[in-house]
């Protein structure tokens, strides 16, 4: 895939509701790919995601695709965000009105981050499959998530 689904603005918009400021040079064309190859193109597949790339199925893109690809643009790239990599090694933000986040503090979120973009992502997946003669370039038997999931820690094969 060639076309980013959506900007760098956008994962920041949807993904950071959390109040504080992420400037968009933050998050990388390139993590947006990878979370999008990763995760979500297993689920929809290649020929979809190109054509919702060039614009087609803007409902879906905004409404389904976008969120997932942005939740799991954020869990990729937040261990990043919460240090620094310089001519120093790795470093920690350590400014006047703020401190780093506990280990159990960053733990907690980055579990989080996974539990919403999964939830994501199964949305986008019951879409697609409750409305499969909408997308002619969708394949439900190549939906990875049909195969097997992890719910609570059981396996469950669909």
């Amino acid at each position: 895939m060639t076309k980013s689904i959506i900007t760098p603005a956008e994962v920041i918009a949807l993904a950071f509701s959390d109040g504080g400021y992420i400037p968009a040079e933050a998050i990388a064309e390139i993590d947006i790919t990878m979370a999008t190859e990763r995760w979500v193109a297993p689920v929809v597949g290649q020929t979809l995601l190109e054509k919702v790339a060039e614009g087609e199925y803007a409902e879906l893109k905004s409404d389904y695709i976008a969120p997932a690809v942005a939740f799991y643009t954020r869990y990729l790239a937040q261990p990043r965000l919460n240090a620094a990599t310089n001519q120093m090694g790795l470093t920690t933000p350590a400014g006047t009105s703020h401190k780093a986040a506990e280990k159990a503090a960053r733990e907690e979120l980055r579990r989080s981050l996974k539990a919403r973009a999964q939830t994501a992502l199964k949305r986008l997946s019951e879409y697609l499959d409750a409305n499969t003669q909408l997308f002619a370039e969708y394949n439900p038997a190549k939906n990875i998530l049909k195969r097997c999931s992890f719910d609570g820690g059981f396996v469950q094969v669909c």
